[in-house]
């Protein structure tokens, strides 16, 4: 997959250049995050597998590799086909694939990468036996738990072995382990709370783990966790895998997570904005922006407004983002502002490129291949 339009920027370019709006990656706080990842993960024995549906990008996907993860999670088979064409060799699709043209593209990218892919339901585990029979190949398939997000998975326990024995009757299929993902306790705001949620979680994975040892199951994979509870389950001495993803951009809702000092967490730094010019200032205090509902995702909120205290983004709409005011603030019709996106996710999903900035200048453009991978 490439993109048809051509980037807002090149290498090598000063910033106040970069056309608007665009999304940047400051790169020595995207690489400090990488690092620091690791440091939090020392000591425990957990493999890494960032979910790319954060950043949708090969360039990035491959870094984290490169620091070690073992492949990436992706959420749609287009996204894995992106991943797979940019050079990721391990993916997970960490979600159910269902659908004869899906599978069958699921199981044909099997043939050219290490494919993995999560269910839920009997019928679709006999689906991805047939497609994985068509193509040649032997998939492995992780059963999907419901730890408490109420999303997609079957509940702990019984529905978990019945699911695994199906599984390890397939022929074409290989059991690989429990996909236990708690989505719901991400944006929990208090560690107390959170600790909670995942203590529930554990102990779900814990009773499904030995009822499948006692039917002669091994569940390689215990995969799970995000950006908001990874240590949680890192340590917790079930889940042998993790999928952090928005850690290497952080947003503004994952910044009001609390630590146990009650402030907010601040182990990941802030690499992702959103460049915008300022393209009115009719009203002392008023201004407007270029990016509006087109340039960012307010699902979780407005964005904030960096490197210009007091100052609130107000409402966007389709094109237009408005910023209040306090008096005095000095703020032109013209000037380049970056914006922090209240979610990172699908506010990368609405861009083609990526602008990598490191000391003011643009280092790197990289294109968001999986853009608009959701089927």
């Amino acid at each position: 997959m490439t993109t048809h339009l051509a980037p807002p920027a090149r290498p090598g370019q000063p910033l106040s250049e970069v056309d608007t709006p665009a999304l940047l990656l400051d790169l020595d706080a995207f690489e400090r995050n990488l690092d620091r990842m690791d440091q939090t993960l020392a000591g425990f024995k957990v493999r890494v597998r960032p979910h790319a549906k954060s950043h949708k990008c090969p360039e990035i996907a491959l870094r984290q590799i490169a620091h070690g993860a073992v492949g990436v999670c992706c959420q749609k088979v287009s996204e894995a086909e992106a991943m797979v064409a940019g050079g990721v060799m391990n993916v997970m699709v960490s979600n159910e694939v269902v659908g004869v043209a899906k599978v069958a593209r699921l199981a044909a990218l099997a043939k050219r990468a290490r494919v993995s892919v999560c269910v839920d339901n009997a019928r679709n585990v006999g689906d991805l036996d047939t497609a994985a029979r068509n193509a040649g190949v032997k998939l492995d398939v992780l059963i999907e738990v419901n730890v408490g997000a109420n999303r997609c998975g079957v509940e702990a326990g019984h529905p978990v072995l019945d699911l695994a024995m199906r599984i390890a009757a397939a022929k074409n299929l290989r059991f690989a382990g429990l996909h236990a993902y708690q989505g719901a306790a991400q944006h929990v705001r208090t560690p107390a709370d959170r600790k909670a949620a995942i203590t529930k979680a554990v102990q779900q994975v814990r009773t499904s783990i030995e009822m499948l040892h006692e039917a002669g199951l091994r569940p390689d994979i215990i995969t799970g966790a995000g950006t908001g509870t990874y240590p949680l389950e890192a340590g917790s001495g079930i889940y042998n895998e993790i999928q952090p993803g928005s850690y290497v951009f952080m947003d503004a809702d994952y910044n009001r997570n609390l630590d146990e000092d009650g402030k907010p967490i601040k182990v990941f730094e802030q690499s992702l904005y959103v460049w915008a010019t300022v393209m009115s200032h009719a009203a002392p205090e008023r201004a407007v922006v270029d990016a509006g509902l087109k340039a960012l995702s307010v699902d979780s909120g407005m964005p904030l407004v960096a490197d210009l205290p007091g100052v609130e983004f107000l409402k966007a709409s389709d094109e237009h983002g408005v910023l209040r005011l306090p008096q005095g603030t000095a703020i032109e019709v013209g000037d380049k502002i970056r914006l922090i996106p209240g979610h990172c996710d699908p506010t990368v999903n609405l861009y083609d490129w990526i602008v990598g900035v490191r000391g003011g200048k643009v280092e790197c453009v990289w294109p968001i291949t999986a853009r608009g991978a959701f089927y």
